[in-house]
């Protein structure tokens, strides 16, 4: 006589055969649909980097192109000082890729999101700055003066910001979030290394300085 049949009828352990077969089928479906939408997701995070990256190089080359010299940058700002001339500014907004996207910023790893988040945060600054400086310009040549010095000073952090993007953008397409984490590690150290090289010798000429001031001060003659 079967084992079983001393506790159930021959239906019931049909019944309980196929409830066993029906669980495990569950648990191989549910498997199976949290590797595919681990791996839906790691396309899209890929995806949206590359989207992402794109749109940063073209920008970033583009003020590269834009940004003045510093000879340019004081005839410019003495121009408009003067009264006689009005910038034409080129819109900064290129934020269509980061517009469609930044509803799915959330999935993407965190060591990339604050880089992305402040290269678009100053673009939207530019642009507002930019509208500003377009309507004061007539009317007022020495605060539109001041505010295109403004102007140019973030036109280069935002350059900056935006290089900085495109390094960790590509830094993590390449290797994931942990080589995106040992490049950010490396560079702080790289700073930290160059303020330990170059500190003793500032601080050497400040010293020098300041007992140069302190022996004039002594001398009762001013010399």
């Amino acid at each position: 006589m079967p084992p079983l049949d001393a506790y159930l009828s021959p239906q019931s352990q049909q019944a309980v055969i196929a409830g066993m077969f029906l669980s495990f089928g569950w648990v191989v479906v549910a498997a199976q649909t949290r590797r595919r939408d681990a791996r839906l997701r790691r396309e899209r995070e890929a995806d949206i980097q590359r989207a992402l990256l794109a749109e940063i190089r073209a920008h970033v080359v583009s003020l590269e192109q834009q940004t003045p010299s510093h000879s340019d940058a004081a005839i410019l700002i003495a121009r408009i000082r003067s009264g006689d001339f009005v910038p034409t500014l080129s819109q900064q907004a290129n934020d269509r890729i980061f517009a469609a996207v930044i509803g799915e910023l959330h999935i993407l790893p965190a060591p990339v999101i604050d880089p992305i988040v402040l290269y678009y945060r100053l673009l939207s600054i530019m642009e507002a700055l930019a509208t500003d400086l377009r309507r004061i310009a007539r009317r007022d040549g020495e605060r539109a003066a001041q505010m295109m010095g403004d102007y140019l000073s973030l036109m280069a952090e935002t350059r900056d910001c935006g290089i900085h993007a495109i390094r960790v953008l590509t830094e993590c397409l390449r290797g994931g979030p942990d080589a995106v984490e040992a490049m950010l590690d490396a560079d702080e150290a790289e700073a930290v290394a160059q303020l330990n090289r170059h500190l003793p010798d500032e601080l050497a000429q400040m010293r020098a300085r300041l007992e140069t001031v302190s022996t004039r001060s002594s001398d009762p003659r001013g010399r």
